[in-house]
């Protein structure tokens, strides 16, 4: 087949080419290699792939050559071509693997209540979820902090001021706002880990009841130790991964709530070990010799294989030990109080073990930011450079080029940083309190803007697009169909039934057995539509669980409110599961009822014409299906299936294969009764919000478990695949899966010919083509409007978030409510999680939480634009403040012989960047280019963001030039109009800056707002009150020129008109040109707004 067209053994890669490409005439000449017809189609439609595209396989035929050459290069071109790499990787790695050597988990031996019976030690079971010790907390937090370029290179600057030649001002210029960033760094930080380490201490010293010899001792949950037996109350959290032995409820089992461990909010039944829960007294623990095996600690949380052995009996007992037997840490007994022996402790628990440590997220602006702060600090060294080269390289140059890289240090300003975690943190409590998408929650403050750069978007189906509420809605026996309209009749049909049944038992019990065996020993004799409902509805009601609940109707709420419908509030509450035998109490008949999903069902029931069918139809219809049959069984079928069972049970080896073989022979030739139909509605306002997603040129993948047609339907339902497009699916029928290289191939040349073409692919087929074509695939499907993904597992939703991510580089956004979602939305660049009826497990890992799908279309027009564009400008914003003031100084210095002397003293540049500007340049967080009406009736407008126009190298150089152009205008200006007071130059500049200032945020913004209106003149008015108390700072070189401010002569009209001809001139030109560009190039959005 196809698949074996890249293992043709020819030795060199032209021949190899040749084997591909070569026509039908050349394939006949390799006859030989067995290459059927089919694969001859490959050659026709080749694959956009290298030409060893089809080397990069697992074949031996390719890989030993290459070993072998890689081999050869040994010695010194090794060396060179890489290999100083690979030693280097390998020491660490070694080095790593010494320090953090993890002990080996073994199975285990557990003794019931003897701890000191263990022959190993086991981790503490305590709960830490703290990052950092009492030595660890200062190192990290500055590690943290000054792995950013920004803070490092501040850092160097700020200790260079205690070298006397380098000191170019007042240490508190250069160390305020950097101990000013790092004490909110480190006080925050602080807070958030004595948050951590309060939540432990009061999980570590939950209090619980362990069984002794002596009777009852209180013990801290820290304490526990593998071999405890543990008293477990109702509402108790389990503290650790325990066995299950014995239960206050009569029946022997009890539920446990597991939300917190896997998402999902339906009660999980638990049963006890059979030989300790039938002993008379909970002190007979004690008085028993036995012991529980379990396998070593791993990940899985729906698995488990153990034994328990009682010794001390004759013959001793073996019981075999599954998850139905395990209460794990993390979970909540629901019902009764349980006693557990404890098996795993700490870190060895399932919950610890499955808890990863989410990565720090951070946002493409602060990438980019981070990318201009670099250039700027090439333009520093450049400046630098070529004032010493000016200057002519007199005397100590190398200090000197210091200086003037202090002096012009400000180029970087530090006020970036800070500026910006305001601005994230005002965003986030922005979104909190929108009134139009209630109980939305930032839990990740420092990625708002990454909601208006958003091209993919990953969505979970049920829950998500979809309400995950089932109703039922059609009954199907082969021959008749019952839907919502005609579920009265099916009512009538079970009345009669039982009713008749109850007349024949009341009349004649013995009458009724003769006539059940004549039935199902004579099945060509054709039942009546009334005894098929009743079984068919019998069937349905045994396959489900029941939860029985016990509270009083009073003060009910959530879980148990729908659960009362039909309660009898006695001890008599039954549990059914799928899958298991029951016994008719009138024939003694033993009936093995079995539903489960059609894919599987199909291949176990008798043979009919009508179910595939059927299930095609109610897919369409957006059903999701359920298939019911059952199985009559002898009693000597159901002993002889009890014992293999029994025995396949108590294997430690393989349990969970033999335990399937021993299920699966009675899971053939079953009677097929009838096929189910439940519908999940659609969440409000989907089909608007996709169509507004999709207008804003975001493209929606689909990453379900559910099957191909559901996912299809629900697809075209919810208006993520419109109805002109076309859907094309991978291997539409279920038994001809992609599995192979060749097919994959056709597939993937076939889907290349269709245009403007949904996709829908099954997880299989997936893996495959990710396999062999990864780049090819992901290549074809990111052209597609819509992409489904059906049958997918967790780890391959994470997966293909992480495939788009490095395959195109753009921002992805996964949405989802469940447990399942979780790896998917930690992975994406921006996680958004639904609290739903699956729990709370996805809205807790994810950075934005909200409550309705329809909320993510303001969240990402409204917000996402308005974080974006406030960030972009207030970045750009904060750098031309501090450009600005550098091309004065550059200017200055120039201007006196290319001294490195500052122009502005002490508490003038703290409060340029602080009091004098800050509330202006912060108003610009208020700041909004378009109403949140029309940002949401025009999402075109999101299109412009995902280009990334508001911050780029082209913005970022026309700021550079504005602030060079205003810079030498103050500059230039002052020392121009002022000769005669050339004293006064620094107090001139200086207000003249200000002003700039004030107006170019001015010119900034697009809407105001009365709070930047207030932030304008206070500034304004702090600036002229400090004039007052700052005339000492007012001074020209306060070594050279020793000048002071003269109070008197600001006053004066001469001084006023001078700086403000000085800031006319150097604001003026710029909103002339910002309304000639307005006029003739406008902006789309402005387009809007006129």
């Amino acid at each position: 087949m196809a698949d074996q067209i890249p293992l043709h053994p020819v030795p060199r890669s032209s021949q190899r080419r040749a084997a591909y490409y070569a026509s039908a005439a050349t394939a006949q000449r390799h006859n030989r290699y067995q290459v059927e017809d089919e694969s001859s189609h490959l050659d026709e439609m080749p694959l956009m792939m290298s030409e060893e595209g089809f080397e990069n396989d697992e074949s031996d035929y390719h890989t030993l050559p290459r070993a072998r050459i890689s081999q050869r290069r040994r010695g010194l071109e090794w060396f060179i071509c890489g290999g100083w790499k690979f030693l280097c990787t390998s020491c660490s790695d070694w080095l790593i693997s010494i320090c953090r050597r993890k002990k080996e988990l073994k199975a285990r031996t557990v003794w019931l209540g003897c701890p000191e019976k263990c022959e190993e030690k086991y981790p503490k079971n305590a709960i830490k979820n703290q990052k950092y010790n009492i030595f660890t907390f200062i190192p990290g937090v500055l590690y943290e902090q000054f792995k950013f370029f920004l803070n490092l290179y501040f850092l160097v600057v700020s200790c260079s001021q205690f070298v006397p030649a380098l000191k170019i001002g007042y240490l508190y210029t250069y160390w305020a706002p950097l101990g000013f960033v790092l004490t909110v760094t480190v006080v925050r930080e602080a807070v958030d880990e004595f948050r951590r380490y309060k939540r432990d201490k009061e999980m570590n010293s939950q209090l619980y009841s362990k069984l002794t010899v002596r009777g009852k001792v209180q013990v801290k949950s820290s304490d526990i130790q593998v071999g405890d037996l543990i008293i477990v109350e109702k509402n108790q959290r389990i503290p650790s991964d325990m066995v299950f032995l014995r239960t206050s409820e009569k029946t022997g089992s009890c539920f446990i709530r597991t939300d917190q461990l896997d998402g999902e909010t339906d009660w999980k039944l638990k049963v006890a070990v059979s030989c300790t829960q039938r002993l008379p007294a909970l002190g007979d623990l004690f008085s028993i010799n036995a012991y529980v095996y379990a396998q070593k600690p791993q990940l899985d949380i729906h698995s488990f294989e153990g034994t328990f052995t009682r010794e001390d009996s004759d013959p001793a007992v073996h019981e075999s030990l599954s998850i139905e037997n395990t209460l794990w840490a993390s979970t909540v007994v629901a019902s009764g109080t349980v006693i557990g022996v404890v098996i795993y402790t700490g870190k060895e628990t399932r919950s610890v073990m499955n808890t990863s440590n989410p990565k720090n997220k951070v946002g493409l602006l602060d990438l980019e930011l981070n990318q201009l702060t670099k250039a700027l600090f090439l333009a520093l060294v450049a400046l630098s450079v070529v004032m010493v080269t000016l200057q002519g390289f007199v005397g100590p140059w190398y200090r000197n080029l210091f200086r003037f890289l202090l002096l012009f240090s400000y180029i970087i300003p530090i006020s970036l940083r800070v500026n910006l975690d305001m601005g994230k943190a005002a965003y986030g409590w922005m979104i909190m309190k929108d009134d139009n998408i209630p109980g939305t929650v930032v839990r990740t403050s420092t990625i708002p803007e990454e909601l208006g750069r958003l091209v993919y978007l990953l969505t979970d189906k049920t829950g998500t697009l979809t309400q995950n509420e089932m109703i039922f809605k059609r009954l199907h026996l082969g021959t008749v169909s019952y839907g919502t309209d005609t579920m009265d009749e099916i009512q009538s049909h079970i009345i009669n039934s039982y009713s008749q049944v109850h007349s024949q038992n009341s009349g004649n019990s013995t009458n009724s057995t003769p006539s059940r065996k004549l039935q199902s020993s004579a099945p060509k004799v054709r039942k009546s539509v009334s005894s098929r409902i009743h079984e068919a509805v019998k069937a349905i009601a045994l396959c489900h669980n029941v939860t029985p609940v016990y509270e009083s109707r009073t003060g009910v709420s959530g879980e148990t409110e729908y659960a009362e419908v039909d309660q009898d509030f006695s001890d008599e509450n039954r549990t059914y599961q799928a899958s298991s035998p029951d016994e008719d109490e009138f024939s003694g008949e033993i009936t093995f009822y079995m539903k489960g999903a059609d894919v599987a069902m199909s291949t176990i029931v008798q043979y009919n014409d009508w179910l595939e069918e059927e299930c095609g139809n109610m897919a369409r219809e957006g059903l999701r299906t359920l298939v019911v049959a059952k199985k009559s069984l002898t009693e000597e079928q159901y002993q002889d299936f009890e014992s293999r069972y029994n025995q396949a049970k108590l294997s430690i080896h393989d349990r969970n294969l033999k335990v399937a073989a021993v299920v699966e022979s009675l899971e053939r030739e079953m009677e097929l009764l009838c096929l189910t139909g439940v519908e999940d509605q659609l969440q409000a306002d989907v089909r608007p919000t996709l169509e507004m997603l999709r207008n804003a040129g975001i493209k929606i993948w689909m990453l379900t478990g559910d099957k191909l047609e559901t996912a299809t339907c629900i697809a075209k339902s919810s208006h993520l695949v419109s109805r002109t497009q076309d859907i094309h699916i991978f291997r539409p029928c279920f038994l001809l899966k992609v599995t192979t290289r060749g097919e994959a191939h056709l597939e993937l040349n076939a889907f290349r010919r269709k245009h403007d073409c949904a996709l829908v692919i099954s997880g299989d087929s997936l893996e495959v083509c990710l396999k062999y074509y990864e780049h090819e695939f992901v290549e074809l499907a990111c052209q597609c409007p819509a992409v489904v993904c059906c049958r997918c597992s967790p780890t391959q939703k994470a997966h293909i978030v992480k495939l788009l991510q490095h395959h195109t580089g753009k921002r992805t956004c996964a949405i989802g409510d469940g447990g399942n979602d979780v790896s998917m939305i930690q992975a994406a660049d921006c996680g958004i999680g639904i609290e739903g009826k699956e729990g709370k497990q996805a809205s807790l890992a994810a950075d934005f939480s909200i409550t309705q799908f329809k909320h993510i279309g303001r969240l990402l027009m409204v917000h996402g634009r308005n974080s974006y564009k406030r960030s972009a400008a207030l970045g750009q914003f904060v750098m031309h403040r501090g450009l600005i003031i550098s091309t004065m100084q550059a200017v200055f210095s120039s201007v006196f012989y290319f001294a490195s002397v500052p122009l502005y003293q002490g508490f003038l540049m703290v409060g340029y960047a602080t009091i004098y500007t800050m509330f202006p340049v912060f108003s610009l967080v208020l700041d909004q280019d378009v109403k949140p009406e029309m940002a949401l009736l025009y999402p075109e407008l999101y299109k412009d963001l995902t280009k990334g126009r508001s911050l780029s190298f082209k913005t970022f150089l026309i700021w550079v030039l504005i602030s060079i152009y205003q810079g030498g205008i103050l500059m230039y200006g002052a020392l121009l109009l002022f000769e005669s007071e050339f004293v006064h130059v620094v107090a001139i500049s200086f207000t003249a800056l200000i002003l700039t200032e004030l107006l170019m945020v001015a010119l900034t913004i697009r809407t105001w707002h009365w709070l930047m209106v207030v932030a304008e003149f206070l500034s304004l008015g702090c600036y002229v009150a400090s004039l007052a108390f700052l005339n000492e700072y007012f001074g020209i070189g306060r070594v050279s020129f020793g000048a002071f401010l003269d109070v008197a002569f600001i006053t004066t009209v001469t001084f006023l008109w001078k700086v403000s001809a000085i800031t006319v001139v150097s604001c003026l030109p710029l909103y002339i040109l910002k309304y000639l560009k307005r006029k003739f190039s406008p902006p789309s959005y402005s387009k809007l707004t006129s």
